[in-house]
């Protein structure tokens, strides 16, 4: 294997101790010094990157401007919260003062919204390979505590598929690392007042509300370069379910129904995301087809898409997820840019006003398959100077680079104000006297 990257692909930043550098395939044994750390900056990528924003001037993302008021509650879900709130209480107790003044935050910090898909700022908290063997395995269980098997896996395979960059460009000493992910608790973990945490890291960013027994997983941004490779025996095909399901659904379209989801107005860019990073005010109107035009198959095959991501989070809380925004159905719009071949470059939209859903094949910034390669793994190739200055459109990655299903990225919100869960929080605050 010609382990090589492109250009400009890999200046992302981070200084590995610990855990990782020793043995990035175990998944909870760490021999790290506990130290709580942060990371250099580095340059941005594509994927609509916006500018962060401070807690107090959070709106969220909104069609026109203007929150759509009434469409979340504080309620009893009756789904116990209790596993991840006592595993997020046994994390905090393993961390040192010096670990906690750098991991612990208020529940209405302006570090809920400072988070990035990659190193272009600096990570604040505790990073996993920075831990003790203890604290390690209390984070990783705080971890499966809070999500489903599936999402849990997806997660372990986005690290590890970041960490094979790593070794390609020839330094795992910096982000592209197995354990080069970041914990930070907001509020106290409680059974009644609202916390949360947020996991982050390059192509992988976890935000968990919690309140009583409701929870909002919101911004969850998933993504991996490459998605489909053999890496130390094992073959990893990442977002199978997510491109898959989306064809499903385009193809299930008639011809009338496919002019209005699929127009052909836009191009199938390098990067066609809106909704990443720093844009959580975002204005973004509905576009595509409506869901009270699709027949039930249609809505039934709409709502499993919607599943793949909202399944991602523990099961009991995904179901109440997913009938939240199944109540809002018929006002779901499916939109869809790109070619729809199996292997095409295409973006996808699912948006309503409780989810907004995108999918988005990009250009590689780090990766791509060789030419003449008949392997049915992919190689990384070309030279591995990156540029300390790249960012959108340098090389052959961002807007004006060729799309692939090599690289992925993908993001879940809820729409009008309750990313963070910060409407529920508002509700709280107003009625908890």
């Amino acid at each position: 294997m010609n382990k090589t990257l492109l250009a400009g692909g890999v200046s992302a930043v981070a200084i590995m101790g610990g855990y990782a550098a020793s043995q990035a395939g175990a998944e909870e044994t760490s021999t790290a010094d506990a130290t709580a750390s942060a990371t250099p900056s580095g340059p941005p990528s594509g994927g609509g990157f916006g500018q962060t924003i401070a807690y107090d001037d959070f709106v969220g993302v909104t069609t026109d401007g203007t929150v759509v008021d009434d469409l979340y509650a504080i309620h009893r879900t009756g789904v116990s919260t209790t596993p991840v709130v006592r595993a997020a209480a046994a994390f905090v107790d393993s961390l040192t003062d010096t670990q906690k003044s750098a991991t612990l935050f208020d529940i209405d910090s302006d570090q809920w919204l400072d988070w990035t898909n990659i190193d272009s700022n600096d990570r604040e908290g505790l990073a996993l390979r920075d831990m003790t063997e203890k604290q390690y395995k209390l984070a990783i269980k705080l971890l499966k505590s809070a999500l489903s098997a599936r999402g849990l896996e997806n997660a372990t395979q986005i690290r590890k598929l970041n960490h094979y960059l790593g070794e390609a460009s020839g330094d795992t000493t910096k982000a592209l690392n197995f354990d080069a992910y970041w914990f930070t608790i907001m509020g106290t973990p409680s059974a009644k007042a609202p916390w949360g945490f947020q996991f982050e890291g390059h192509h992988l960013i976890v935000n968990y509300f919690v309140l009583g027994d409701q929870v909002v997983a919101t911004p969850t941004f998933r993504g991996s370069e490459p998605t489909k490779i053999t890496y130390d025996g094992v073959d990893y095909h990442l977002f199978r379910e997510e491109t898959g399901a989306g064809l499903k659904m385009l193809r299930s379209l008639n011809a009338t129904q496919l002019a209005t989801a699929a127009p052909g107005t836009e191009e199938k860019t390098g990067t066609n995301l809106t909704v990443g990073a720093g844009n959580d005010n975002a204005v973004l109107p509905y576009k595509g087809l409506k869901g009270s035009e699709l027949n039930r198959k249609q809505q039934k095959l709409l709502l499993d898409l919607v599943e793949v991501y909202t399944g991602t989070i523990d099961e009991g809380h995904s179901r109440v997820w997913l009938r939240d925004i199944d109540k809002h159905l018929d006002d779901t719009y499916f939109y869809w840019i790109g070619e729809s071949e199996d292997d095409s470059a295409f973006y996808y939209r699912v948006h309503s006003p409780v989810v907004l859903i995108e999918y988005d094949a990009e250009s590689p910034l780090a990766y791509h398959e060789d030419d003449d390669s008949s392997s049915a793994s992919p190689t990384a190739s070309a030279t591995a100077s990156a540029s300390a200055s790249a960012g959108p459109g340098d090389g052959t990655g961002g807007p004006n680079g060729t799309p692939t299903q090599q690289h992925i990225h993908t993001i879940i919100r809820t729409p009008n104000g309750n990313d963070y869960g910060v409407d529920l929080l508002k509700l709280h605050l107003a009625t908890d006297h």
